[in-house]
């Protein structure tokens, strides 16, 4: 038998409302940080290699999914365009940060309890 190499969990979380049409998760937060890190929705799709309309239409949702703006944006033009956190878009970010680390965490301490023996 050959032998297993070690497996490691993997999960997608997201947030939503039962009935809502959008939902925040995993995906949105990247852009969100793409959109920190980068100071602009062009370079942050870039960054993510998105479509810049798959990435305003994200944004869209995630504002509907969280009931807040999440960016600020400046048009271009001769010195160009910007999009930036808001302050509550910032603070989304941490807090799912967090939250993503704390279920991270969790699945790990449950997968390595339920399989300690199992793999070799």
């Amino acid at each position: 038998m050959r032998k297993t190499t070690k497996l490691n969990p993997e999960f997608k979380l997201w947030l939503s409302q039962a009935r809502a049409k959008s939902s925040f998760g995993d995906g949105r937060w990247q852009l969100l940080k793409a959109i920190e890190t980068e100071g602009s929705l062009r370079a942050a799709c870039e960054l993510l290699n998105i479509s810049y309309r798959k990435a305003w239409g994200d944004l869209k949702k995630a504002e509907e999914a969280l009931g807040v703006s999440l960016v600020k944006r400046q048009r271009g033009g001769r010195v160009g365009g910007e999009t930036i956190l808001t302050e509550k878009g910032r603070k989304w970010v941490k807090a799912y940060a967090g939250f993503h680390k704390d279920i991270e965490k969790a699945v790990e301490k449950s997968y390595s309890k339920r399989t300690t023996g199992l793999l070799k």
